[in-house]
């Protein structure tokens, strides 16, 4: 995992629920591919087609509030989301992207400073975001050492392999 990245934002409002990001009525795709197709189709049906690889989403408060479907953090990530940076954000979803590997940094205050299009570098080790145009630095709340763990392996399932000494090989071929 790379601790130090940037890329061009998006910005979304407060409340995006896991709904908005991934509608209900596709919980039984399973192509990652599929899945990206309609992430954020909630908020805006083109979202999905105009977003950079590699761009972040910058969010108000409760990112990622409603059901704990694990499909949200999938489509973000499959969409080439590479974070989330809001506001705040509801708990369930907190843990269901770190655990895929998607960092989510918690930035009060960015969602109303920031502006579409923009692009941010973000140091995921000093807790710190920068709009690249304008020079101005947000202070970010620091990941959690566990948190950091998780992505760094590459999500929960890549760490717990690390730890098994299993290395890439698939968990169930034991």
């Amino acid at each position: 995992m790379r601790t130090s990245f940037e890329g061009e934002i998006i910005v979304l409002g407060d409340n995006i629920d896991t709904d908005q990001i991934v509608p209900g009525r596709y919980v039984e795709l399973v192509d990652p591919a599929e899945i990206a197709k309609h992430c954020l189709e909630g908020v805006d049906p083109a979202i999905a087609g105009r977003f950079p690889k590699g761009g972040i989403v910058v969010a108000g408060t409760n990112f990622g509030c409603g059901s704990s479907r694990e499909h949200a953090a999938i489509a973000l990530i499959s969409m080439g989301a590479a974070a989330v940076i809001a506001d705040s954000f509801a708990r369930i979803f907190f843990r269901n992207a770190i655990n895929l590997g998607l960092p989510l940094i918690v930035c009060p205050g960015i969602s109303g400073r920031a502006r579409e299009g923009q692009t941010l570098a973000v140091d995921l080790v000093a807790g710190t975001v920068t709009a690249k145009e304008s020079g101005e630095s947000f202070a970010c709340e620091k990941m959690g050492e566990q948190a950091f763990s998780i992505l760094e392996a590459g999500g929960i399932k890549a760490l717990m392999r690390q730890r098994l000494g299993l290395g890439q090989r698939p968990i169930n071929k034991l």
